[in-house]
């Protein structure tokens, strides 16, 4: 049933305060950018078609995501839909900086990278930004978000929020009152979140965005040793970090001990489902998360990534299983440094 049946209607969750009730499970759209290899624009298009078809009403990109173009790919796409049925949009700015400095989140240089993307998504108004994994010195910066507020007053963004590496910066940033939204790794390889900042954020009535739900494609159950990745693929050339914070590939998880944990978690899965629907089905268990994000480009994994929302929710031994194999075979290596 959940390998095949597409439910015509998720339940939706409210996106803290901005007023934006979202579908459970969004979309990310970074794999439709850049460094997840080549992906031709047809394939970009149709990803994105197939989330707005199954029934997804967020989405989220970044000015960075291929130079801007996924982005563009967005309006694209969503200019072939009635507008009164638009999703909601997140998307990041901040990484265009270089040098990457908490010196350069200025009014000035934010008002440009804002402009910019409502260009790329042919939008008076930004649905959501977010400060896209600054560094921690900028959630030390009230100018910063005080930036962010006269770009709301000016009318370039409609929200905001923070992307962030780790739980120490999603408790700073909740301290402004203009933060509404925070996106945030969590998966079953990467639990810490749920221990305190999930209740913070709730207490604060502020949203949260999932991302790297499948720690890079570990928690779909389909690659092992043998797997080879292109060139220009993160999962190639980010293991340790050299290009931007390890803990965004395989959720920063040992690709060897992921396979093994991944090996422990499969017999939890249903025999109608899928590992990567299990993985969204145990995220979404948390009340505290607004929306996942899982990334694609194939329509087909965007379509079962949607019927994740319709698993019931796992039982407390299996919850408790996840815990252990996380324990045992992940947490050393991740829960004290995101």
């Amino acid at each position: 049933m959940y390998r095949d049946h597409v439910p015509c209607n998720m339940d939706e969750r409210a996106l803290g305060t901005t007023g934006y009730d979202v579908t459970e499970v969004g979309m990310g759209t970074w794999n439709i950018g850049s460094d997840w290899g080549d992906v031709s624009d047809e394939a970009a298009h149709e990803a994105v078609r197939a989330a707005i078809d199954a029934g997804i009403t967020f989405l989220d990109t970044a000015d960075v995501y291929g130079d801007g173009r996924s982005e563009r790919v967005i309006a694209d796409v969503l200019a072939e839909y009635d507008p009164d049925e638009r999703p909601t949009v997140a998307t990041k700015a901040g990484r265009r900086l270089d040098p990457h400095d908490a010196s350069g989140y200025t009014e000035s240089n934010l008002r440009e990278f804002v402009d910019r993307s409502r260009s790329n998504l042919d939008t008076d108004a930004l649905d959501v930004l977010q400060l896209h994994c600054p560094p921690t010195d900028v959630y030390y910066q009230p100018e910063t978000f005080d930036a962010l507020d006269v770009l709301k007053a000016e009318g370039r963004i409609d929200h905001y929020g923070v992307s962030v590496e780790r739980v120490e910066e999603g408790l700073k940033a909740i301290e402004y009152p203009g933060v509404e939204t925070v996106q945030i790794i969590f998966n079953p390889f990467r639990q810490r979140p749920a221990e305190l900042f999930f209740d913070e954020a709730a207490r604060r009535d502020v949203g949260i965005i999932v991302r790297v739900p499948l720690a890079s494609g570990l928690l779909t159950g389909n690659l092992s040793a043998e797997t080879e990745f292109p060139e220009n693929d993160h999962r190639n050339f980010n293991r340790e970090g050299e290009a931007f914070d390890r803990g965004e590939t395989f959720a920063g998880v040992p690709y060897e001990r992921g396979l093994e944990a991944v090996d422990e978690l499969r017999p939890l899965v249903p025999e109608d489902a899928t590992m990567a629907q299990f993985s969204l089905r145990w995220i979404l268990d948390h009340d505290a998360v607004s929306a996942v994000i899982p990334g694609s480009t194939d329509p087909k994994h965007v379509r079962e990534n949607v019927i994740a929302a319709s698993l019931p929710p796992l039982t407390t031994e299996e919850t408790e299983r996840v815990r252990e194999v996380y324990e045992e075979y992940v947490a050393d290596a991740v829960h004290q440094r995101w």
